[in-house]
């Protein structure tokens, strides 16, 4: 006989009342759960224009070495300085990817972090948070930053630790959405001056790759995920989401890459570079080359970088750049000893310009 409380079966009863035991005794219970029941405020994500610009190109650069912070302020110089994003005075929210408590190229390198806040700093940013939210079932994110270190790099620069799961959520409006037409995201994304995403490189499960356009999945609450919103549509997904924010600048954490696998485990290496760039498309396709150069993968090595389904979203929405040609790539060795760097760009030419090789 079924048993129903108050016209509801006895089935979903129990599974509504297991529903509430999670909400009240799992961690920030409000924070998490809240969203999926009403919606937040909403807010209109204001335009960032691309400063690391030169006429009609995008500047990116790629540095090769194993001083990294060295790397990190070679790279920027090479795309201008940080003078161009006018952080003096200003507060500066970094992205990392802090998937668990794993090292890199599962998390985004610390090393890379303190250097860049270490910039920032010395150029007059007033304040830096770094913020994140890690996988559902590998929460609470602020002890994942304690066990990868992330922690204590910031208590070394002085800088905040900001978990998106422990703060708020505001929705914003997708209207060139196809597949969401709203999206909730954390809350700090709106309550600093700049954004500097620092996503590391490396193959994905589901979504082929993970670079600076799915690093965003770390600021949107768990339940606009693409997991949840199309399975057969990640990449695409991945790109609108990104329509939410703009960061100002994408530090790509190349130091070490998974290139099989991931994104939890897989088959890693130490490739020894940085990526700095104000366009994530760019970031992408050039994260790409490097992957092509390094991966055995089908879904990397068979398809062109510019034929991946998030890139190609991507440029239909106007995210970033939408060719090769409104690409300048700058490069430096920094470690000329250490073999290889060549042959990586060699890579990367062929794959985002279609130069061929000498």
């Amino acid at each position: 006989m079924k048993v129903a409380v108050k016209g509801m079966p006895r089935r979903s009863f129990l599974i509504a009342l297991g529903l509430i035991i999670l909400m009240l005794f799992t961690f920030r219970w409000r924070t998490i759960w809240w969203p999926f029941l009403f919606r937040p405020k909403k807010r209109t994500p204001q335009p960032r224009p691309n400063p690391f610009v030169e006429g009609e190109k995008r500047l990116v650069s790629i540095v090769h070495g194993r001083n990294v912070e060295k790397m990190v302020r070679t790279a920027i110089e090479l795309i201008g300085g940080v003078e161009r994003l006018d952080v003096l005075g200003k507060s500066v929210l970094f992205k990392p990817n802090i998937l668990d408590a794993s090292p890199p190229p599962v998390t985004t390198n610390p090393q890379v972090v303190k250097a860049v806040a270490k910039i920032l700093y010395e150029s007059g940013a007033r304040r830096v948070l770094i913020g994140d939210m890690s996988a559902f079932f590998k929460l609470p994110t602020r002890k994942n930053m304690d066990l990868t270190f992330m922690k204590l790099i910031a208590e070394e620069v002085e800088a905040e630790l900001a978990p998106f799961d422990e703060g708020g959520w505001v929705s914003v409006d997708l209207p060139q959405g196809e597949f969401l037409k709203k999206v909730y995201v954390s809350e700090t994304l709106f309550q600093v001056d700049r954004i500097i995403n620092i996503p590391v490189i490396k193959t994905h499960r589901s979504a082929t790759y993970s670079i600076a356009l799915k690093n965003f999945v770390g600021a949107t609450h768990f339940r606009h995920r693409p997991y949840l919103v199309n399975r057969s549509h990640w990449e695409e997904v991945i790109a609108e989401l990104n329509l939410a924010y703009a960061p100002d600048l994408h530090i790509v954490d190349g130091t070490r890459i998974m290139v099989e696998g991931g994104p939890w485990k897989g088959r890693a290496i130490d490739s020894n570079l940085i990526i700095a760039t104000g366009d994530r498309i760019a970031a992408d396709v050039i994260g790409l080359g490097i992957l092509k150069h390094f991966s055995e993968l089908p879904q990397i090595r068979e398809v062109e970088v510019w034929d991946q389904r998030q890139v190609k979203r991507a440029m239909e929405l106007g995210l970033g750049i939408k060719g090769k040609d409104e690409i300048e790539l700058l490069e430096r060795d920094l470690e000329p000893n250490i073999p290889g760097f060549k042959g990586v760009m060699k890579t990367v030419r062929k794959s985002v310009f279609g130069e061929e090789e000498d």
